[in-house]
């Protein structure tokens, strides 16, 4: 479902937008007036973090957000709950990201039925390779939801292929080794790796890890359907205030 909402909307844009946020930070209210904004401005698709308290991936911006919205005392239930109200209201695919431990703790089929339920389309867990994520794969296939793995430069030709022949949707591609939010180079390097993996996989590509502004999202038209935009709204957020999120998610396109 997901694949063909993307392929849809390609048709009349040269690069879709996917932007993240850590549901409660910095509040409850205050995330779901960010999703407002940002669905107002044109995001294509949109990832909803469940705070957990090791976020491996996780840069150091994205870290302080789960890290703040546990101390304000969201609950993956509240975050459900969150998830359903957006599906609801908001016309576009929402997926959850979180770690395998929420789900493992919540029980695998148990979740998947949750998200099937509320709306949600997919999610990305990162520490759970396709190796062992047997029983998840099978709920995800079963509730008719898309499990997004991960493409990274150190990635060879072989895993892609297998990863690629486990996920659904899309493939999200990690535009440098490392955690989310720091500095990535747009350059030659980014070029090599996106043409490994657009070989890899008939699934659109999502790429994101230091996407943070227009001149970013143009380097991958071309190459890339989707362009992630995640620690920069946070930054743009503390900087400047919720307001200020539309006119940012404006500016990319």
């Amino acid at each position: 479902m997901i694949e063909s909402y993307l392929r849809q909307r390609r048709k009349d844009k040269e690069i879709l937008l996917m932007t993240h946020i850590v549901i409660g930070y910095p509040s409850l209210e205050a995330s779901y007036e960010i999703v407002r904004e940002m669905v107002a401005a044109g995001v294509d698709m949109m990832e909803l973090q469940i705070p957990f308290s090791e976020p491996m991936a996780d840069g150091p911006v994205i870290l302080r957000a789960n890290q703040d919205a546990l101390a304000g005392g969201v609950t993956v239930r509240d975050c459900l709950e969150f998830a359903r109200r957006a599906a609801a209201e908001f016309q576009i695919p929402f997926l959850f990201m979180t770690y395998y431990n929420i789900l493992f703790k919540f029980g695998v089929d148990a979740f998947a039925d949750e998200m099937a339920a509320i709306g949600i389309r997919g999610a990305i867990v990162p520490d759970l390779p396709p190796e062992e994520a047997g029983e998840y794969l099978a709920a995800m296939k079963r509730t008719g939801l898309a499990p997004i793995f991960i493409f990274a430069p150190n990635s060879s030709e072989e895993r892609m292929r297998m990863i690629a022949g486990h996920g659904d949707g899309f493939i999200y591609c990690v535009a440098r080794k490392g955690v989310t939010g720091q500095q990535t180079e747009f350059s030659i390097d980014l070029d090599a790796s996106l043409a490994r993996y657009r070989a890899a996989t008939t699934l659109p590509l999502a790429v994101g890890f230091g996407v943070k502004d227009k001149a970013d999202v143009d380097f991958l038209k071309g190459k890339a359907d989707v362009a992630v935009i995640g620690s920069q709204t946070i930054r743009v957020v503390d900087e400047h205030g919720v307001g200020a999120i539309g006119d940012f998610i404006r500016g990319l396109s």
